[in-house]
């Protein structure tokens, strides 16, 4: 009986998984050009959170 060849599978996963990737990364790109705003942040993430004006505001909890 013939021996796997375990570094042949594990390379052509490895190679799958590369071309998987690459065909994500094309796909964003793709998405980037047909949808130029849909998805960019325009505020900092590294600031305290203000919630928006619409959006109801917990009063504080008192101290006991």
């Amino acid at each position: 009986m013939a021996q796997r060849n375990y570094g042949f599978e594990k390379r052509q996963k490895e190679l799958a998984r590369k071309q998987k990737k690459e065909e994500k990364k094309r796909q964003r790109a793709l998405d980037r050009i047909q949808n130029p705003g849909d998805g960019v942040i325009d505020t900092p993430l590294d600031g305290p959170y203000v919630p928006p004006e619409d959006e109801p505001q917990e009063p504080p909890a008192p101290a006991e």
